[in-house]
């Protein structure tokens, strides 16, 4: 390898740098690929039995339109009543954690899901999850 730079080199050097033209951001084009078509629902106030007829209803529903990503937000549990309750544990009905595993134990539903994650900040943080879904490839 030669550490001269050729005049042909260095020609084209200056020609590039002078050149007002821009040249495509390639970084924004891959990100455009990564777009997800995005639902969301929050199950706040719904009962166990209700919240898992309502997520089974909202990811059958999301697939069937093409949706690839779905935040799903079940809150904290925070403002959960089980306390009160002696008969019922105090971790194990709040949705933050019945929900998912609602989910992952249906066979059908997992049918149609790639991955279920917890949510960023953005998206709800604890009291939220993603379920993203795998590409629909019926024809409508």
């Amino acid at each position: 390898m030669t550490n001269k730079i050729s005049d042909k080199d260095k020609e084209d050097w200056q020609n590039f740098i002078s050149n007002k033209d821009k040249l495509p951001n390639k970084d924004l084009r891959n990100q455009n690929r990564l777009s997800f078509k995005t639902k969301s629902i929050d199950l706040h106030g719904y009962t166990l039995e209700q919240a898992n007829r309502k997520i089974e209803d909202f990811i059958y529903s999301a697939f069937a339109e093409k949706v690839n990503k779905l935040i799903v937000v079940t809150g904290k549990g925070l403002h959960s009543q089980n306390e009160k309750d002696p008969y019922v544990s105090k971790d194990l009905s709040i949705l933050k954690y019945s929900v998912p595993e609602f989910i992952e134990n249906n066979k059908n539903l997992m049918n149609v899901i790639n991955e279920i994650k917890d949510a960023s900040i953005e998206d709800g943080g604890k009291g939220a999850f993603y379920i993203f879904l795998k590409k629909n490839k019926s024809i409508k």
